[in-house]
């Protein structure tokens, strides 16, 4: 046989395209000639191939050797297809049984001395090949990864030789997850830790439950990141879907997948200085930015106003439907982008406006243009926006006082979660407007209320609607069907943004 076939799959996005990789030995003069629009790094495959193949003790051909990897229309990327070359090329020269790679998809990247070594987006690619019915062979450094997908034969090997010598001998044994990393739950900082500043515990505690966007203004030294950072331990358990899609996400990220993150909420902070490319994804080959690699997790913003104002603005769609989409002329990509921002910032540039220990300095112009960073619309976006005060330096001094940890705060908002979950099959943060006349009707003390609100603050109706939504969540914190006006009122203290003008 002069011709053979091995599957594999390109990564496309969050997407695994099944790729033939075909492979053709003619009589010509000696050379591997790859095609089927292959970037740089699939193009030097053949030495890769070539080099592991003669290392490993099988004959390369001395012919003219012509692998295709299909559809031609499809841009590969990487050394993934390092192994199904291989593998194609030695079935092709009959040095290994060809009917052995039937129902088998094959990644991996060669060394010269033909051990394997990991790829990125193996997870997507299990999850591929689990829907189409093939078993999967990955190197072993990507198995613990792709048995994440249940319900699909993964085939781990180390090395090339070790490889070819289970298909002669056809025992390709099907890899079972050991790593007990899976089975051990991370513990991050605690809400114990922090002192003082009840307010913005309560309100941690409201964005947690409803999936709630939060912005903290403060001076400096006040708290603000350090409560930001204990905001995923009050989060609810992530489901077995919503872990696989974040695992899935990880594992094309340029930092892949790490088994001790599993179940465990992502939490991205990305530096001021970061490009809105970085910030929502992009690049030639479009790839996931800071916003999907937070998907179900936490974004944080430390120090808004330092990001560019332009970099800010491309958080207002995403925000709003939980998705980005990235175009370029050759092609598009979705990504997933349903995260939850926790931003904090200085009342002005030296931080000090209104702190009663310290004066401040900014004129009322370096404040204003200060504050003008955020944009008008972004801010309308932000459910809870609160003051984070200086701690009192009798809360530093005294011997610390027992204090809710996050594991307790963790119940009540599980709770809350499972009733929202109950009644809409969804957090409160995703009710649209028919949903919150539906599960948030009002009285008329409670209507009277919020309406002198609206007129006082000029709220917009997205603001009018994001009030509702976080009165909701802290009915549902206090195992309360309705609405009262109580809980409108608590809503509107998280305002404090528009009321004081900061």
């Amino acid at each position: 046989m002069s011709l053979a076939t091995v599957l594999s799959r390109a990564q496309n996005g969050l997407t695994a395209d099944l790729v033939r990789v075909e492979v053709h030995l003619a009589n010509g003069l000696p050379g591997l000639a790859i095609v089927g629009l292959p970037e740089a790094a699939v193009r030097e495959a053949k030495d890769r191939v070539k080099a592991a193949i003669t290392t490993c003790g099988y004959e390369f051909p001395a012919r003219r050797i012509t692998c295709n990897l299909a559809p031609a229309d499809l841009p590969k990327e990487g050394g993934r297809f390092d192994l199904a070359i291989a593998l194609g090329i030695l079935a092709a020269s009959q040095q290994i049984p060809a009917e052995r790679l039937a129902g088998l998809e094959v990644l991996g990247e060669l060394s010269l001395s033909g051990e394997l070594r990991a790829v990125r987006g193996a997870l997507p690619a299990a999850l591929q090949a689990k829907r189409a019915g093939h078993a999967l062979i990955v190197p072993l450094a990507n198995a613990d990864e792709a048995v994440l997908a249940a319900g699909v034969r993964i085939i781990a090997a180390r090395h090339l030789s070790e490889l070819c010598g289970a298909l002669h001998a056809g025992e390709l044994a099907e890899y079972l997850a050991t790593n007990s990393a899976f089975d051990i739950a991370v513990d991050g900082p605690d809400l114990a830790e922090v002192r003082g500043q009840p307010m913005a515990r309560r309100a941690l505690e409201i964005a947690a439950a409803g999936g709630h966007s939060l912005l903290m203004v403060g001076p400096p030294g006040s708290g603000k990141s350090m409560l930001a950072a204990r905001l995923p331990g009050l989060l609810p358990p992530m489901s077995e879907d919503e872990a696989i899609q974040v695992a899935a996400i990880a594992s094309v990220a340029t930092s892949g997948f790490d088994p001790r993150n599993w179940r465990r909420r992502p939490f991205r902070s990305p530096h001021h200085t970061a490009s809105g490319v970085a910030l929502v994804g992009g690049g030639s080959s479009p790839r996931p930015g800071e916003i999907t690699l937070a998907h179900l997790g936490i974004l944080f913003l430390d120090e808004i106003p330092e990001f560019d104002r332009r970099v800010l603005e491309v958080l207002r769609q995403p925000l709003e439907t939980g998705e980005i989409t990235i175009s370029r002329a050759a092609q598009q990509q979705d990504f997933p982008a349903r995260f939850q921002l926790i931003a904090a910032m200085n009342p002005c540039p030296c931080g000090f406006l209104g702190d009663p220990e310290s004066r401040c300095r900014c004129t009322p112009d370096q404040v204003a243009r200060y504050r003008g960073r955020i944009s008008g619309p972004l801010l309308d976006r932000i459910d809870l926006q609160i003051f984070v005060p200086r701690i009192e330096r009798q809360a530093l001094l005294q011997p610390a006082v027992a204090v809710e940890s996050s594991a307790d705060v963790r119940v009540r908002v599980s709770a809350a979660r499972e009733r929202q979950m109950q009644r809409a099959g969804k957090p409160n943060v995703l009710l649209n407007a028919t949903e919150l006349e539906r599960d948030c009707a009002l009285d008329a003390a409670t209507r009277a209320l919020i309406e002198a609100a609206m007129q006082r603050l000029r709220l917009s109706a997205r603001g009018y609607h994001r009030v509702l939504r976080v009165s909701r969540t802290i009915a549902d914190l206090a195992h309360l069907p309705t609405l009262t006006p109580a809980h409108v009122a608590e809503a509107l203290r998280y305002r404090e943004f528009e009321r004081s003008g900061v």
